[in-house]
């Protein structure tokens, strides 16, 4: 076999597909023991380990299934998750000839079956990508390979579209300087304070008059390293989409707009920037920082107190440190102090693991992640580092 590492968009689709087959794997009842079969010849893909790091080995749960039909609903990573310890680790044991059709998506009616090598060792692949597809005890039978078809977005992704789809959204953070330096609106037709759908702004301070569509945003929350009291960026809401309608005009170069889709009340002071069309990508290569990560949870969508599976957190630790987006962290809680019984006074207890999760949006420096895994309640102030 031939250990492939492609890049780019298609990595990311290739090993999405990757992901789902480890875990894709993952439902049913412990297999009866069998002789091993000869593999089928394919191509591997394995997760780069970060530098130094000892080589993690994905550990399969005593009732995993021998084969396993996609389903629609299903994602990646909760399929995984069936099947083996760590689900995130699940391209190291997935397989495929790359020869099979669309080799890097997974689709609701996609069979994934498990194999063992030459060397004992288990393995998962797509059903019809050659080699044996029935128990020791049924007549081995070889599958042509055969094409299919398929929207991509009928494809499983890694994570729940529904959840992140809002984040994917630009812009959502900006930096301290982005937002000082953006445009502003002065006023409106007619002095109205507040301005919605058809209304005409004008504002100031646009200096690329190229630039036809902007997005009017206000100001959010305030991200701040917990650490160091560093200012990490700015989360800005999105009120509306606004086209230019009239150059600068005037004294004092007033340039005119005019609002569309208004998804909230805009109003005078509100700053514009730059539309941008950006493909929303649900498909994401689970694996560790390739540098070591130290960080904090900082925030929560929605302000919850407590926060659990699938809740959306966003990261003191962006781009500049490295995290990209499929990038997976440990979660860890501070363990306290305990009063010692013995000597008096205080001792300091270690941290304890209490979930995972995966990074699907970065900026300069935060990130958005989505918590995958919680052992317990996570809060704010959380640790996270390379798992």
């Amino acid at each position: 076999m031939v250990d492939n590492k492609p890049t780019g968009p298609i990595l990311t689709r290739f090993l999405s597909i990757v992901l789902l087959g480890m875990g894709l794997a993952a439902c049913g009842s412990a297999p009866p023991e069998r002789e091993p079969a000869s593999a089928p010849e394919s191509t591997s893909y394995t997760i780069d380990e970060a530098p130094d790091a000892e080589p993690q080995k994905p550990v399969f749960k005593p009732d995993y299934p021998e084969r396993y039909v996609v389903k629609r609903g299903d994602t990646l990573w909760d399929i995984a998750g069936r099947f083996l310890k760590d689900p995130w680790l699940w391209p190291k044991v997935w397989h495929i000839n790359p020869e099979i059709r669309n080799p890097h998506l997974i689709y609701p009616g996609d069979v994934i079956v498990l194999y063992h090598g030459a060397d004992g060792e288990p393995y998962l692949t797509l059903e019809g990508s050659g080699g044996v597809t029935e128990p020791r005890d049924r007549e081995a039978t070889r599958l042509s390979p055969r094409e299919r078809y398929e929207p991509i977005d009928k494809a499983i992704p890694t994570i729940p579209r529904s959840v992140i789809a809002p984040f994917l959204q630009r812009p959502r953070v900006i930096g301290k300087d982005e937002l000082d330096d953006a445009p502003y609106i002065v006023s409106s037709y007619e002095g109205h304070l507040i301005s919605s759908n058809d209304n005409t702004i004008y504002v100031r301070d646009i200096e690329d008059e190229a630039i036809g569509r902007y997005e009017v945003v206000r100001p959010g929350r305030v991200y701040k390293d917990p650490e160091t009291g560093e200012t990490l960026g700015y989360e800005v809401l999105r009120l509306a989409e606004a086209r230019v309608t009239r150059g600068k005009t005037g004294v004092d170069d007033v340039t005119t707009l005019n609002i569309e889709r208004a998804r909230q009340e805009v109003l005078n002071g509100d700053h514009l920037l730059p539309a941008e069309e950006e493909t929303l990508e649900f498909n994401f290569f689970p694996r560790p920082p390739e540098e070591e990560v130290n960080g904090h949870i900082i925030a929560v969508h929605n302000g919850l107190s407590q926060i659990g599976q699938h809740n959306v957190v966003i990261l003191s630790r962006g781009a500049r440190d490295g995290l990209e987006s499929g990038h997976v962290l440990a979660i860890y809680q501070d363990g306290g102090t305990a009063r010692d019984p013995v000597n008096r006074g205080s001792v300091e207890l270690p941290d304890e693991r209490a979930g995972l999760l995966m990074v699907f949006r970065t900026y300069e420096k935060v990130s958005y992640a989505l918590v995958m895994e919680a052992n317990r309640a996570l809060h704010v102030k959380d640790r996270v580092t390379s798992p």
